[in-house]
């Protein structure tokens, strides 16, 4: 098997799977800060899972080249971790000489949904073997592999997780990932996340919302959030009353939307962002001025019900007297 190599280092690295805990705590303590212990624990059990079923079985089955960067700036360290990841996962595409990738198919292993779209794994023999989807957990809520991606969320019945041309996005495949490869796939997948938690926090962010016709107020405030495990700031008691009346308001309006951004170490909420969307609250005016037939039954059922009740016949006959 060939060494996985990082490419934006010098040198050839070890698989994950082949290094110590010591090893992978020192990763941990470096780089990409959203590649915790805990994450780097699972991808290298997964790769040791993979090995050890594929000498057992007599499977073929690659290994993932992906080992995490040491670059000292945490947020470029985690750029060039999802830059690793997209290339990686990334469906291999056939020889540019093969005619059939200028013909019906661009890519080599898409002929079915139990086939990794990377390394042509056959997922169905891994799975009557061992199902390492099963094993593979995310390190947070302890759901597996085949939880989050190899199940109909509405049904609950096994269904394949389809993988798509441009990793995240663009078009479906008759394919799928290995187990080793899904997990580096959900990881990818929080650390964009992440990503886009910050993004949404910069002033340019809240420019183009406004330009939208949305206002944000963005306040830190861990009562909104239940109990407290700290202090409270002296500021944060004074608009209480504020937070309750917004908190009533967004649920009478769509136009008021409240989000919680909770800190992942100590479970606290570190951040309430607070959005006005003017055009929420400019289309339910326009519904009030020209009420659709259901907008104005519930205003006739609500008329009626504050409507008094009828008089009984024996008062009615002593008032007309």
């Amino acid at each position: 098997m060939v060494m996985g190599m990082n490419p934006f280092g010098t040198g050839q690295q070890p698989n994950l799977g082949q290094v110590n805990d010591a090893t992978l705590m020192s990763l941990s303590q470096q780089g990409n800060p959203n590649f915790t212990h805990a994450m780097l624990m699972e991808q290298a059990a997964a790769q040791q899972q993979m090995q050890r079923m594929a000498m057992e079985k007599n499977i073929e089955v690659p290994k993932v080249n992906f080992y995490p960067s040491r670059h000292p700036d945490p947020r470029k360290a985690r750029k060039q971790d999802i830059k690793q990841a997209y290339k990686l996962l990334r469906p291999t595409k056939r020889s540019i000489l093969d005619p059939r990738r200028w013909g019906w198919s661009n890519y080599r292993y898409t002929k079915d949904t139990a086939m990794c779209c990377v390394d042509g794994c056959n997922v169905m023999e891994l799975i009557q073997h061992d199902n390492l989807y099963a094993r593979i957990t995310d390190e947070e809520t302890g759901k597996s592999l085949w939880e989050l991606y190899w199940q109909n969320p509405v049904t609950g019945e096994p269904e394949a997780f389809v993988a798509r041309e441009g990793v995240t996005s663009g078009r479906k495949l008759r394919a799928t990932y290995c187990p080793e490869h899904l997990h580096l796939y959900h990881l990818l997948c929080k650390w964009e996340e992440e990503e886009e938690r910050e993004a949404e926090l910069r002033p340019s962010r809240f420019r183009d919302k406004i330009k939208k016709g949305v206002s944000i107020v963005t306040v830190p405030v861990s009562t909104m959030a239940g109990a407290q495990t700290g202090p409270t700031h002296p500021m944060i008691t004074k608009y209480e009353p504020f937070f309750a009346e917004i908190s009533a308001d967004a649920r009478k309006t769509k136009g008021i939307t409240m989000q919680h951004y909770t800190n992942p170490a100590s479970g606290e909420n570190d951040i309430t962002t607070i959005t006005f969307d003017m055009r929420m609250f400019q289309k339910e005016l326009l519904e009030m001025a020209n009420p659709t037939q259901a907008f104005q039954d519930v205003l006739n059922q609500q008329a009626q019900s504050v409507q008094p009740a009828p008089l009984p016949p024996e008062l009615v006959q002593e008032a007309q007297q």
